[in-house]
């Protein structure tokens, strides 16, 4: 009997030494998508449609995620693509509001809308043909990360640009 139970016990402690909720090497914490408008699907922020675009999520989002959104600003002196979070905002010279790229998010969509004084003189390079990255993050990560910075929530969510998913606005 003594030498059963001892069999138990060593097989118990190898079952349970092995078992391990360290997943520092690989994430599956962190399951975040992101979606790119792409050409010829540029986005024109217009008077017909309110000044504002909506991306339906081909499946609903968790409660626990948090939407980013980021519009490709042009490129840097090393033609890697910059890429503006928003809500971004313009102001005139005299310091008060012009515009304003903002967005709104459920767990089916994300609307990115123009707010300002007169979106009928808001320049074209903020109005017509513009192309967006729409990121879905968990919260917990969200929090963890500058949020401000593309590039980096990228590489922290261990995202490629191969994982880019081409959608239509």
């Amino acid at each position: 009997m003594k030498k059963i139970l001892t069999l138990f016990a060593v097989v118990g402690m190898m079952a349970f030494s092995s078992c391990s909720n360290n997943d520092d090497d690989v994430d599956y914490d962190t399951i975040a998508e992101v979606y790119e408008n792409v050409a010829p699907n540029y986005y024109n922020f217009t008077n017909a449609n309110g000044y504002a675009v909506t991306f339906n999520f081909p499946s609903p989002i968790y409660d626990s995620d948090v939407v980013l959104v980021y519009r490709f600003d042009g490129t840097d002196t090393g033609g890697r693509p910059v890429w503006q979070a928003l809500p971004e905002t313009y102001y005139f010279d005299n310091g008060s509001r012009d515009f304003s790229l903002k967005y709104v998010f459920t767990y089916n969509y994300v609307n990115i809308y123009l707010d300002g004084n007169d979106q009928a003189t808001i320049p074209s390079d903020y109005r017509l043909n513009q192309i967006f990255r729409i990121v879905v993050v968990p919260a917990s990560f969200a929090a963890s990360v500058d949020k401000t910075n593309y590039l980096e929530v990228m590489k922290a969510a261990k995202l490629t640009e191969s994982q880019v998913q081409k959608i239509k606005l």
